[in-house]
């Protein structure tokens, strides 16, 4: 077999990259005596285990306790994790991972190759029902599908270990993004013997096996959680934070209170607030560019008959003023949308549709000529749903504003309401809402990673909208080398047919404590790890 090398840059020459991927320390930089970084979050996590994990604030943690093949610097590049390099087939359907030898687990066994295999094959198990099994069938693993569908063995996934320190990647068709897929954490991998001795009961901290630069200590349920140094981790030396502790401060305001009075490190700014924060503390408050979306999904499976017809939800998307919820609500640089893709996608260009071209007073106009058209209205039948979001005082106000546009514009009574984040995951993935909010962070940078939410398959597709064309084209997008033309046209099908309704793209709107270094501004996944950052003292 004949292979062309797709290296990680500086691999080239045969050498390793040395501080890029760990804490890069300035000489002169003058570093506190404590090196603990405290952030606040706002939900209990929905799980420690990799394979499991949802969410963004999940996957965070899990980031610092396991390891994938590849980790992200601070621009979003793929740096060595667990893998060194990797080589692709000349028909690009074979991968082949060379993994490092000094990785251990936090119990001094080393990290192999068929610890992935494992871990991989967990993920596509039906008796586990991973939440992203469908990310797996997402990166074309060869025989993913028929796994998941329950119609094969795990045994016969794509994937296997010649030996302890290779790992092949078969996949089912060309994929030319696959290499941006595996710093997820559900490609990260597992530790047999631990999940085996303790079941479901083996991310307890005093059972927890990991591989990651931290290892889980302590976890107070609904209030706080520790990791701290794994001092098996492969680059240990270059790990300057010692100690994370996540505080679960459900209120917003609360956490602002708290980083005033030093409690934390990092907490996220209320909704409307960020102009003033920024005033009063330049240096540490942020508004930074994020490839996530926030949208409202339709129930069009089992939720109001009205949702079955699209004019209703282009009237409910039309009605919707953008610019009131960015620039009035949140204030915080956030970016109307009109399209369910991020502008900051790599290599996406926007497509225009109609409705964006429009003033918000014709969208308006338009949108009560839709509703009317649609039997519903002054002159026809009453139309009321209720709106569910996970608690938040930024939901909150952005559920407010939107539902009174539609009572002012349309007519429409809509009744709010809250669910904590694990119980509103369920209900949502249940179907058991009318209309639910949606955000989504970019599990990679391609377009792909929004679209795909949207055909049939998608294992996040709330609302179960399903579309042969756009189920057509993400397949065909797949194995494209021009893939522009392909989610232009997937972008315009879901303007006329609006399964979801496209709020704003997200600017992250953090304080950040002076002290904390190394943040990834320039990362637009804004994935971080803590063992790329350190304090410096005051």
């Amino acid at each position: 077999m004949s292979y062309k090398s797709l290296l990680i840059p500086a691999l080239l020459s045969g050498t390793m990259l040395s501080p890029a991927f760990a804490a890069d320390v300035p000489a002169d930089a003058n570093l506190a005596a404590d090196q603990t970084f405290t952030y606040r979050v706002m939900d209990e996590f929905s799980s420690f285990d990799p394979q499991v994990v949802e969410g963004v604030v999940g996957a965070e943690v899990v980031r610092d306790l396991f390891e994938g093949l590849y980790n992200q610097d601070a621009d979003g590049n793929n740096v060595p994790g667990v893998a060194l390099s990797h080589e692709v087939s000349e028909d690009n359907m074979t991968y082949t991972f060379t993994l490092r030898d000094d990785a251990k687990w936090s119990d001094g066994k080393p990290v192999t190759a068929g610890d992935f295999v494992y871990a991989w094959q967990r993920a596509v198990e039906p008796e586990l029902a991973s939440p992203y099994a469908w990310y797996m069938e997402l990166m074309s693993i060869d025989n993913a599908s028929a796994i998941i569908a329950g119609e094969k063995p795990i045994t016969d996934l794509g994937v296997s270990a010649p030996d302890d320190h290779t790992l092949v990647v078969q996949l089912s068709q060309p994929l030319p993004y696959f290499d941006k897929m595996v710093s997820h954490a559900t490609t990260f991998p597992a530790p047999k013997w631990a999940i085996e001795e303790h079941g479901s009961e083996w991310t307890r901290p005093e059972n927890m096996v990991s591989n990651g630069a931290y290892m889980l200590t302590e976890h107070v349920l609904k209030e706080r959680s520790v990791r701290e140094r794994n001092p098996m981790y492969w680059d240990t030396d270059k790990t300057v934070i010692d100690k994370v502790v996540t505080l679960n401060i459900g209120d917003e305001a609360q956490g602002l209170t708290r980083y005033r009075a030093g409690e934390v490190d990092k907490t996220e700014i209320p909704a409307g607030q960020y102009p003033t924060l920024k005033e009063e503390f330049p240096d540490e408050a942020y508004a930074l560019p994020r490839l996530c979306n926030y949208y409202f999904t339709f129930n069009v499976k089992n939720g109001p008959e009205a949702f079955k017809d699209a004019r209703v939800r282009q009237a409910l998307s039309y009605a919707v003023d953008r610019s009131v919820i960015t620039d009035a609500v949140l204030q915080g640089g956030q970016f109307p949308a009109f399209t369910f893709t991020p502008g900051a996608t790599a290599d996406f260009e926007v497509p225009e549709v109609e409705y964006s071209t429009m003033t918000q007073a014709e969208r308006d106009a338009k949108a009560k000529e839709l509703l009317a058209e649609a039997g519903y209205g002054p002159d026809g039948e009453k139309l009321a749903f209720n709106y569910l979001y996970n608690t938040s005082e930024s939901h909150q106000q952005v559920a407010i504003v939107a539902s009174q546009m539609w009572k002012q514009k349309l007519g429409v009574d809509v009744t709010l309401e809250n669910q904590e984040w694990k119980v509103f995951l369920e209900t949502r993935g249940n179907q058991n809402f009318d209309m639910a909010r949606g955000a989504w962070c970019g599990d990679y940078n391609e377009a792909s990673t929004f679209l795909d939410l949207l055909t049939s398959p998608s294992g996040y597709n709330d609302g179960k909208y399903s579309n042969e064309k756009v189920d057509a084209l993400m397949t065909e997008a797949k194995s494209s080398q021009d893939t522009t033309p392909l989610y232009a046209e997937v972008e315009k099908i879901l303007a006329d047919e609006m399964p979801v309704v496209p709020v704003y793209h997200y600017s992250t709107n953090i304080m950040l404590d002076s002290s904390v270094q190394g943040w990834p501004i320039h990362n637009v996944e804004q994935n971080w790890y803590s063992k790329d950052l350190y304090k410096v003292a005051e």
